[in-house]
């Protein structure tokens, strides 16, 4: 068995005995791939201090038995069983069973409980999301490759940034030359927006075409085993006028700032304060967005946060990104986003597309 998932399996053992749980059923599939390597859906993993489990079916039993390392695989007959009744045969009775409560739904559970009843269930949530905040070599070493894949394809498409292609062209273009080089799907659905569509930190591409002199937001990243990157770059195409250009270069500034102060023992509020700090003095303080960023990996979204409400102290391996933003409804917006990793010197920027500000027409 590859030596990090077994590491990884034994630290939430110990857990459990450190929380007095009999067992922990695991219902998210990027925390059952992080223990087991099992990278399908439809699956429930059940670990007791002495025992791993996969429970999965006909359509992911072969692949699960191939991918998982260190987990039993069971393939439930899902005619003839309920879920509940085949997660009942690997608990010793009576148990203290903690789950997952983040990622399952109010039907489902209740019918899973139902058939539970003899156990006491704990909802529980972060404890295997608190071990993933932490990432090893190995993992860094795949969100290094999504995140070259994402500038590579990134290269290849600004030539097409031009006067009348449509958001969803170039969209289409970038996502075209990630999966091209390797990309195991989007990280997550790529966010293009010309002009004073920009003000939408999350929108969707539309058919709008490219005017010379619009502002151009794109938020995009690639997959590798897994593991996502995620770059936001702004732009405008042609002359940027004094107002876009003011706005462009206070997120710059209060990105920057933050960087600056990245290393371990920092505190992720001290980051949010000292970026916001740059865009109130800008004037353009009160369309900041709200978070400056987030940890990466697995999710696209997961431990730590970075806003004015979290406090986490900066761990060597925590890969997180840094992404101030302001939004101006009716004119546009900017954001600027990189990925980077806490070394125990400092930081290391994961993520290295240029960021002209001024495209050429």
């Amino acid at each position: 068995m590859n030596s990090h998932f077994f590491q990884r399996q034994q630290i939430l053992k110990q857990q459990l005995i450190n929380d007095n749980l009999t067992a922990i059923l695991v219902l998210g599939h990027e925390n059952i791939r992080y223990l087991s390597g099992f990278s399908g859906n439809a699956a429930y993993a059940i670990v007791t201090p002495a025992s791993c489990v996969l429970i999965t079916d006909y359509r992911y039993f072969e692949r699960a038995k191939q991918e998982c390392q260190g987990f039993e695989v069971i393939c439930r007959d899902r005619d003839n069983e309920s879920l509940g009744h085949c997660i009942n045969r690997f608990l010793p009775a009576n148990s203290d069973l903690g789950f997952d409560a983040a990622f399952i739904n109010v039907a489902l559970w209740q019918q899973v409980a139902n058939d539970l009843n003899s156990h006491t269930l704990v909802p529980i949530q972060g404890v295997i999301e608190r071990q993933r905040m932490i990432k090893n070599d190995w993992e860094v070493t795949q969100i290094k490759a999504a995140a070259a894949i994402a500038d590579e394809a990134l290269a290849h498409t600004l030539p097409y940034f031009k006067v009348g292609v449509s958001e969803r062209d170039l969209a289409l273009e970038l996502e075209f030359r990630m999966q091209k080089l390797g990309s195991e799907g989007m990280s997550f659905a790529t966010i293009l927006m010309f002009a004073e569509r920009t003000s939408l930190p999350h929108g969707s591409p539309s058919e709008r075409t490219l005017k010379e002199g619009d502002f151009i937001t794109l938020d995009f990243g690639a997959v590798i085993n897994g593991y996502r990157s995620d770059m936001t770059r702004s732009y405008v195409l042609g002359k940027a006028s004094s107002k876009q250009t003011q706005i462009y270069n206070a997120v710059a500034t209060a990105q920057q700032t933050a960087i600056n102060l990245l290393k371990p023992g920092v505190d992720c509020i001290d980051l949010q304060n000292a970026s916001q700090r740059v865009l109130d003095d800008s004037g353009y303080g009160k369309w900041a967005g709200q978070g400056l960023g987030h940890g990466l990996g697995l999710f696209l979204h997961e431990h730590p946060f970075i806003n004015k409400n979290v406090s986490h102290v900066l761990e060597i391996g925590n890969v997180i990104t840094i992404e101030p933003g302001i939004y101006i409804p009716d004119f546009g917006g900017v954001r600027l986003e990189e990925d980077i990793l806490i070394t125990p010197t400092g930081y290391e920027i994961l993520t290295h597309a240029p960021k002209p500000f001024e495209l050429e027409l």
